[in-house]
């Protein structure tokens, strides 16, 4: 069942049955190995979302015209692969419904569910962490083995931008995947790595998650497992503009909100520019 929460999405008017674009949070950190409090990850980037103008100059889209809905957050249960039931269920129904899921987690766990559910050919994840473990702390579901499960669902198209960190074992793995690690971003620019994985993956079905710490902690401290010498908030943002046009489905997750609000408000912004960007994307007429 759906719990809605109090507060939506800003400028996220629209009935379910009229949105193109559904947003909904998971508030859950039952996994975190580090810090807690991704949990209230959702509530924070939804405040923040009315810090903004309704208007998107970078698009000339405004929001307030979008038919877009948030429908609140899952109540999630205790145990990690039960969330990643109840979020693949979720997802299964917007999308047969006919609209774009957009989830906000949480921790990274949750987007399991939501690749499961729409079957992608390839899965482009922003991440400080290759999450390539089989298990850890005594689960195959916790969010350090979240691209390990995506790769073992038969999503063998993976691309990672903006690692940074994991054990051995997973960086041997990593020969299967595509990685671009936070210093080749520093040294190719994000421009130069984002044309190659567009070309890789053009004409493809592309689900695209963006786990907070991919970005510089020292930018957006407000994670649940922080890792300094990252990514830009500009670095991600271009990520986000190169494939929200043609994503079947979006996440935003392990948004910690510990700081003073600058990881959430990088969050909602991202939220609102993969909206707007797939909007005059899809818009009928529009170039």
């Amino acid at each position: 069942m759906h719990q809605l929460t109090h507060h939506h999405f800003a400028d996220a008017e629209t009935a379910y049955e009229d949105a193109q674009y559904v947003i909904f949070g998971v508030p859950y950190d039952g996994t975190t190995s580090f810090r807690p409090g991704t949990r209230f990850g959702p509530r924070a980037i939804r405040e923040l979302s009315y810090n903004f103008e309704s208007y998107d100059p970078a698009t000339g889209v405004d929001l307030a015209e979008v038919p877009f809905a948030d429908i609140g957050d899952i109540e999630p249960a205790r145990l990690p692969e039960l969330v990643v039931g109840q979020v693949r269920e979720v997802v299964a129904d917007i999308v047969r419904d006919g609209k774009v899921p957009v989830m906000l987690g949480g921790e990274h766990t949750v987007t399991v569910g939501a690749v499961e559910a729409l079957a992608p050919d390839c899965y482009v994840v922003c991440d400080a962490h290759l999450d390539l473990r089989d298990e850890l702390y005594q689960t195959r579901y916790s969010h350090g083995c979240v691209t390990r499960r995506i790769y073992d669902a038969g999503v063998r198209e993976v691309v990672i931008i903006g690692a940074r960190s994991g054990c051995a074992e997973q960086y041997a793995f990593a020969d299967r995947v595509t990685v671009y690690t936070a210093d080749d971003i520093r040294e190719r620019g994000i421009a130069a790595v984002l044309d190659e994985v567009s070309r890789a993956v053009a004409g493809r079905r592309v689900y695209l998650s963006i786990d907070a710490d991919a970005i510089d902690c020292c930018a957006t401290p407000g994670v649940g497992t922080p890792e300094p010498f990252g990514l830009t908030p500009y670095d991600i943002r271009d990520v986000v503009r190169a494939f929200a046009p043609h994503a079947v489905g979006f996440d935003y997750v392990e948004v910690c909100p510990i700081d003073a609000g600058q990881t959430a408000a990088v969050a909602a912004q991202l939220v609102r520019e993969f909206i707007a960007r797939r909007w005059r994307h899809d818009r009928p007429g529009q170039t």
